[in-house]
């Protein structure tokens, strides 16, 4: 419905790329909704241990739950986070040709040819714009200290 309503005046070439971003973001979108109704909007018997005689303390079960190993920090989270920014900060850094073989390449998991493809190119060209590109960011990345 998206492609047809935004998209109904391009050309009839674009629109199967402009169909797999659509779907990808649509994909994307309900996942992380999922994420945030499922942290947001927890059951609070949940929390209740099996054969509770009413005493039931929901700070106490936070708690409880908090001291498992599976959880995060939240040093952990904003350390990621903080990577996660400085990495997009020197994609938008890249050339605008090797910032979008990269991220079609590697984002959005398209093959060589249908990058090529995608961007009026040689498979020889995406491979050279992606290698630059990894290139470029290794050195911008091990510049500032981040091994990935």
């Amino acid at each position: 419905m998206k492609l047809a309503e935004h998209y109904g005046d391009k050309p009839e070439a674009e629109l199967p790329m402009l169909f797999q971003r659509i779907l990808s973001n649509a994909t994307l979108d309900w996942f992380r909704r999922r994420k945030t109704r499922n942290s947001l909007f927890s059951n609070l018997s949940d929390f209740e241990p099996a054969g509770d005689d009413g005493g039931f303390d929901v700070l106490e079960a936070l708690q409880s739950h908090g001291d498992s190993k599976n959880t995060e920090s939240a040093q952990d989270v904003t350390e990621r986070a903080q990577l996660m920014h400085e990495i997009e900060l020197h994609i938008q850094a890249l050339p605008a040709r090797q910032r979008e073989a990269f991220l079609m390449r590697y984002w959005e998991e398209m093959d060589v040819a249908e990058t090529a493809a995608a961007m009026g190119c040689s498979e020889g060209s995406v491979k050279t714009h992606c290698s630059r590109a990894v290139q470029a960011l290794s050195i911008a990345l091990s510049a500032k200290g981040i091994k990935l």
